[in-house]
């Protein structure tokens, strides 16, 4: 087996490399950026390029994109042909090459407005069957691959797989007011409750996608660690959160407090990742009562492989008012 992986000077793309190589799976690393993980530099518009390595590959997992982060620093049209033209060419190259699998990386971002509920109102329930309402060009782009993906299954019997991530970066918030008010490390932990999931079990939702994706054939599914929660919690999660999780995790105000952190007062949805664990057989480990046993011990929550992959950021250059410009859209 030999899996052509894009984007792979990226954070995704990386660690999925990372385990390839650990598992001893022949890979092709494409990527814009030269890397130790990229063995190919160039383009995902390029189609002698793509032509060139896909026929050499059983599968691909295509991770590479323009993410949220660079809504405020590039155009439309870069976003349209990175993330719609780029992944058209790489659906073409495979069922022309006739590979056995094509598994595209998407975004619960795509949901965008849908995330909000307005005041009074109860959290959002995320399933795959959610209607989402994209709020920037990102979104837009996201939504469109992942229909591209669709229509090659449904046209050319090309078997696709889309995996709609969570935050799984282990970049600093882009919100002021979170860096403001929340230690870095405290917010990334309260996210693992409705909209975070660590790159170690991202790495193996792509994985188990590729054992799946034949069986399959189509499917979309949230990539999000495992929520504590049922809906019978979201109209209280709106209004008090701390009342919710004092009741699932008792000793959460304690170890919270042994490290000077806080609950956010109200959490806005929850990401349901029951699909992938059912048809998948995806078994996320990296869940908000891991967090509290690694708070209990002393322990980093993070896993190694989110450490080794580290913070890479998404500009060239630095910004002085946050991670990246943040448009308020």
């Amino acid at each position: 087996m030999k899996i052509l992986v894009t984007g792979t000077s990226g954070h995704l793309g990386e660690a999925i490399v990372r385990r390839l190589k650990a598992n001893n799976i022949d890979y092709i690393g494409l990527d814009i950026n030269r890397s130790e993980f990229t063995t190919h530099t160039g383009s995902i518009t390029n189609t002698e390029l793509v032509n060139s390595l896909v026929e050499k590959v059983d599968f691909i997992i295509h991770t590479a994109t323009l993410h949220k982060p660079h809504v405020g620093t590039h155009s439309n049209q870069d976003f349209v042909d990175v993330n719609i033209t780029g992944t058209l060419t790489l659906l073409e190259a495979a069922w022309k090459a006739n590979i056995k699998g094509f598994i595209y990386t998407s975004t619960t971002s795509t949901f965008g407005d849908t995330l909000t509920p307005k005041p009074n109102e109860p959290a959002i329930w995320i399933t795959e069957k959610t209607i989402g309402s994209p709020k920037n060009i990102y979104g837009i782009t996201k939504n469109a691959a992942e229909d591209l993906c669709q229509i090659f299954h449904r046209n050319h019997n090309l078997p696709c797989l889309v995996l709609k991530t969570s935050r799984f970066f282990l970049e600093e918030d882009d919100k002021k007011a979170i860096r403001e008010n929340y230690e870095d490390l405290c917010i990334k932990a309260i996210e693992y409750l409705y909209r975070r999931v660590d790159i170690e079990d991202v790495v193996m939702a792509h994985l188990l996608a590729i054992d799946k994706v034949e069986e399959i054939g189509f499917g979309k599914y949230i990539i999000s660690s495992t929520s504590p929660f049922e809906q019978q919690h979201l109209m209280e999660l709106h209004t008090d959160a701390n009342a919710v999780v004092e009741k699932i995790f008792p000793n959460f105000k304690y170890l919270f407090s042994k490290k000077g952190w806080k609950m956010l007062p109200k959490i806005d949805r929850v990401y349901v990742n029951e699909k992938a664990r059912h048809e998948l057989g995806w078994k996320p480990k990296y869940d908000f009562n891991y967090v509290l046993d690694c708070i209990s011990a002393d322990k980093d929550f993070r896993s190694q492989l989110s450490l080794d992959v580290g913070i890479k950021g998404y500009h060239a250059e630095t910004f002085t008012e946050g991670p990246y410009p943040v448009l308020d859209i």
